[in-house]
């Protein structure tokens, strides 16, 4: 049997051409429906159009282009799971992986605005909130007329939430709330805070915290070396009267922060690899350009293995993402297969950028390729959401039923 009658329909040129500018070793555009390549698409010329062109000097300058808010409400990329009565999209998880995706071959920065602002701004007051809430929060927050954070880590509390000490006090007519948050994703421009705190027993709460109210600063983060094109902050809370209609009603205890959490690191196994496509592509062309020794680096053995073993990852990271978001639309997925998929998709992507980055040689350390910005990206997404090794323990408990982390 000859190659071409084993691969029908299937030319070297074309397989070639497929994996260079849109990696799909494995023919996943087959498992996905008309729409999810169509929102793909949609998203990813924007992308082209409105970020790809200008990140570089957003990064060098750590400039956040609050502008790209409403940008990114007039093409759905917030809350695309929310139902579209509140503003959402009305969408599936993998048309919601495949955004993310996209978003973040161009940039994690840009991918943790969008991120945030859906995953735990829009969620939490959409599966926790009052109807009234729902109702004044969300259609702003989907348009991108409001931008959101959310409020968890603290100075001292990082891997270990349920020891905060932000906390709010019944005082009859409104919540007295105290305390501080530190790494928050869109804090110095954000116009709502959805902020966890404990009550006067000790249990976690989420609270509504608007600009404008008294004793509520939002103090940037200068002197970043990652995400610098996102914006970065702290929350503090100085006396400040939350009305109690301001409380999320739904749920509390740490579970309801958690469930948020799962939904933006479902979110970031998509959104690492988008920057991992983004590497491969930029050192398969590369390669197949820069000349040494009278021929393309491509032709020789190490940069083949390189390339080879970056589709390989970027392959197997697809396919457990595409499988993960059949599991989230059937509401099956559990919170340690989300940590697994967050976890290696991201130390992929991180490899990838660094191993993309030894192919383009010096010139990989210059704003000219992607690669220094993606890998310096990587670094907080590889922590943030859940640390590297928490994400370890977290599966390690569910093999053995022992936690590890307490």
């Amino acid at each position: 049997m000859s190659a071409q009658t084993a691969t029908p329909g299937l030319g070297k040129k074309s397989l070639k051409q497929d994996t260079f500018e849109h990696p799909d070793f494995y023919q996943l555009d087959d498992l996905f429906t008309e729409e999810h390549k169509l929102i793909r698409s949609s998203i990813r010329d924007f992308v082209k159009r409105e970020i790809s062109p200008y990140i570089e000097d957003w990064a060098q300058r750590a400039h956040f282009p609050y502008e790209i808010v409403k940008k990114f409400g007039d093409i759905g990329a917030f809350g695309p799971t929310i139902l579209q009565e509140y503003g959402g999209g009305g969408l599936d998880y993998i048309s919601y992986g495949l955004i993310m995706q996209e978003i973040e071959r161009g940039d994690s920065g840009m991918r943790s605005t969008a991120s945030v602002q859906g995953s735990l701004v829009m969620y939490p007051i959409y599966k926790f909130g009052s109807e009234a809430q729902r109702k004044k929060y969300l259609p702003k927050l989907a348009s991108g007329e409001w931008l959101g954070c959310f409020g968890l880590t603290e100075p001292d509390h990082g891997s270990n939430p349920s020891g905060m000490v932000t906390n709010f006090k019944d005082m009859g007519d409104h919540y007295l709330l105290n305390g501080a948050k530190m790494w928050i994703s869109n804090s110095p421009r954000a116009d709502v805070a959805v902020v966890w705190a404990k009550n006067e027993t000790g249990r976690i709460h989420g609270l509504v915290v608007e600009r404008g109210m008294e004793g509520f600063t939002t103090p940037e983060t200068h002197g970043k070396w990652s995400l610098r094109a996102s914006a970065t902050g702290e929350l503090v809370f100085d006396n400040v009267k939350v009305p109690k209609e301001n409380l999320l009603p739904g749920k509390s205890g740490l579970g309801a922060p958690m469930m948020c959490l799962d939904s933006a690191r479902y979110g970031i196994a998509w959104g690492a690899i988008g920057a991992a496509m983004d590497c491969y592509e930029s050192a398969r062309r590369y390669a197949v350009e820069r000349i040494q020794f009278g021929k393309p680096i491509a032709s020789f053995q190490l940069v083949q293995k390189k390339l080879s073993e970056m589709l390989t990852e970027i392959t197997k990271a697809q396919l457990l993402n595409w499988r993960l978001g059949t599991l989230m639309n059937e509401g099956k997925a559990t919170t340690p297969q989300i940590s697994l998929a967050k976890r290696n998709n991201v130390h992929v992507a991180l490899e990838i950028a660094r191993e993309a980055r030894q192919i383009h040689g010096g010139m990989g350390i210059t704003g000219e390729y992607p690669l220094m910005r993606h890998m310096m990206n990587l670094e907080s997404v590889v922590t943030y959401e859940g640390t590297h090794d928490i994400h370890l323990l977290i599966l390690g408990n569910e093999i053995t039923g022992i936690p590890a982390f307490v």
